[in-house]
């Protein structure tokens, strides 16, 4: 094998392993702070897609503009759902199947109505950026690129978020005891709305830098929400940093992985690491073993 073609190979699986990372950086965050396995995590990262797509195509928004309304805008989403749903669903007796089942109808409502309000059609973005980068005989498209450089910004803001601001010593004072941290006047149910609005957002930014690559449809949440599961199982359930590894190490594995077979071989081989990590270590490769 010619070793340009395999580093470009283990580069695009950096690249689409740091938008894997994201998304399952987000149900991380939902479910280390809420307990809450969120099913329409995916949806997320539909109408994220379709909001670029209505006001890049649609309207004629600058893209620079675009993005971040339709993050901001489906962060807004987000927290209104939460508000909606899993805020009257957590104080329940049950609440751990109740959330399940209202995030997998959630899931099915918004697929629905996506397929009533803007049709079966599979839309596109232009490309952002356009062009080929070249270097020790590797090419690589500069839209690409420029996918790797967002996901790496907005991992490197939400790192910041959690350990630097007063914001992210809530989020994590609540993901560890939500009574103490109460007690310390940290507003729970604040920070829940907060945290399901972000989780969101980081599901819109992933849909806004992969929808010139992959068609936006009323199902394509459901693909994404996959891979992000097995992420989230990677690298330890509800553990920020082991989503954005185990996101990483599944986008290099399934580019190698579809090197060395076929692409038809890409979820096989992307549901026998995590058959293999469950069967290895069950709480995840950056998790921690229960005591």
């Amino acid at each position: 094998m010619n070793y340009a073609i395999f580093l470009e190979q283990i580069i695009n699986g950096l690249i689409i392993g740091s938008m894997y990372a994201l998304i399952g950086s987000g149900i991380a965050l939902i479910y280390g702070t809420m307990r809450v396995l969120n099913l329409a995590h995916g949806e997320f990262y539909m109408l994220g897609g379709y909001f670029v797509f209505f006001l890049v195509v649609t309207y004629g928004v600058p893209s620079y503009l675009a993005i971040p309304i339709a993050i901001f805008a489906t962060f807004i989403l987000g927290a209104l759902i939460q508000r909606l749903t899993i805020h009257y669903l957590l104080p329940r007796e049950g609440w751990a199947f109740s959330t399940i089942a209202a995030t997998l109808g959630l899931s099915i409502f918004l697929q629905n109505a996506a397929l009533l309000l803007f049709g079966e059609q599979f839309q596109s973005v232009p490309y952002y950026l356009s062009g080929i980068v070249e270097f020790a005989g590797i090419r690589l498209p500069v839209q690409r690129l420029l996918i790797f450089g967002v996901a790496l910004l907005t991992i490197a803001i939400m790192t910041y978020v959690l350990k630097r601001t007063r914001l992210g010593w809530a989020i994590r004072a609540t993901s560890q005891d939500r009574d103490a941290a109460a007690v310390v006047g940290i507003p729970a149910q604040r920070i829940y709305l907060i945290t399901f609005g972000i989780a969101a957002a980081l599901g819109a930014i992933a849909a806004a830098m992969l929808a010139p690559i992959y068609a936006i449809n009323p199902w394509s949440g459901m693909p994404i929400l996959l891979k992000g599961f097995v992420v989230v199982i990677l690298g330890g359930l509800g553990s920020f940093p082991g989503a954005i590894a185990g996101g990483l190490i599944l986008g290099v594995v399934e580019a190698v992985g579809v090197q060395l077979t076929s692409s038809e071989w890409r979820d096989v081989i992307a549901f026998t690491l995590m058959i293999g990590v469950i069967w290895w270590r069950p709480w995840g490769l950056f998790g921690k073993k229960p005591s």
